[in-house]
């Protein structure tokens, strides 16, 4: 059994069907597109069988992007379901044969209620394109199967098809990855687009610091009590004077002349880098990559100190 040459084949038949799909985008796809943009309810999606995992799928790339959906299944919506149905959604219902009863079933009720119906089918002149209110094409010339039977081909049709409408949806809105970050805050992009530097920053008493007057050493213990590996040093305004970390303990621990006693003032860094609050936190984290540090203050616009925000944490939420 040479497998690799099945595989070519189904996908070789299953290219042959998405490209199909070309010739199906007319006036009525145009049609469909403005009655779906101008929904003022929501798009269900209704399919049976393999039609309804792919619409399940299609429901759930129109939700990302800006266009709400959900799936309704038509067995349970014969059965009490059809009342998350009202007459400002448009319903979105698949099926190849266009035969399919339990679709076919729920025609009338959906006229009753004044919804909408969009149907995706291999066939114009079934009786589910002929009920609807606008019919899109997505025939294939054949099944990758070789009974011609399992839904494999015409399913992934079924799916560019309904990628071709999240898309089109998606321009028309102006969507932004802001907003696709809204509904995806557990991603990385989520959270590259939604968190920010206050969102991790340690605040009050957590932040190091000392005072302009104080000693190496008072700056060694404030950054041993506080455990981020740097102090700050602040006046009683909480103005930033310049900041203190683990490297520069290092170098100073290099001279030979070293006093403990000796004014942080002398050894502080007074130029940080640094970040405002309401700056997004991968903004923070990309300062970090880039100058090789561990931390970052977080300055207001008048340099008062905000708080502090360590990479260990950034790392933590999943940056």
């Amino acid at each position: 059994m040479d497998f690799r040459k099945i595989a070519q084949e189904v996908i070789k038949i299953e290219s042959a069907g998405v490209l199909k799909q070309l010739h199906h985008i007319g006036p009525e796809f145009s049609e469909a597109c403005t009655m779906l943009l101008e929904c003022k309810g929501r798009i269900v999606v209704i399919g049976l069988g393999k039609s309804g995992h792919i619409g399940s799928k299609i429901a759930a790339t129109l939700a990302s992007t800006g266009s709400p959906a959900f799936v309704v299944h038509p067995t349970e919506a014969m059965h009490g379901d059809l009342g998350m149905v009202t007459a400002q959604d448009v319903i979105l219902a698949i099926s190849y044969s266009g035969k399919t009863t339990e679709l076919l079933s729920l025609a009338p009720s959906i006229k009753h209620l004044g919804a909408k119906l969009i149907s995706m089918t291999g066939d114009l002149n079934s009786p589910l394109a002929r009920l609807a209110d606008v019919s899109l094409c997505i025939a294939i010339d054949q099944e990758a199967c070789p009974l011609g039977l399992a839904p494999t081909a015409s399913t992934t049709a079924t799916l560019v098809m309904g990628d071709a409408i999240a898309i089109a949806l998606l321009e028309a809105r102006g969507f932004t990855k802001e907003q696709f970050a809204l509904s995806h805050p557990g991603g990385n992009l989520g959270k590259r687009l939604l968190l920010k530097v206050s969102d991790f920053m340690h605040t009050g008493e957590n932040i190091p610091h000392v005072t302009p007057s104080a000693s190496f050493s008072d700056a060694l213990i404030e950054m041993t009590h506080k455990r981020l590996g740097v102090t700050t040093i602040i006046d009683a305004q909480q103005i930033l004077h310049g900041v203190f970390t683990d490297g520069d303990v290092r170098r100073a621990l290099q001279r030979d002349s070293l006093n403990l006693n000796a004014s942080i003032v002398e050894l502080m860094n007074t130029t940080p880098k640094f970040v405002h609050p309401d700056d997004l936190a991968s903004k923070a984290f990309d300062i970090m990559e880039t100058y090789k540090i561990t931390s970052l203050v977080a300055l207001d616009h008048e340099r008062k100190i905000c708080g502090i925000i360590h990479i260990h944490d950034l790392l933590q939420g999943g940056l």
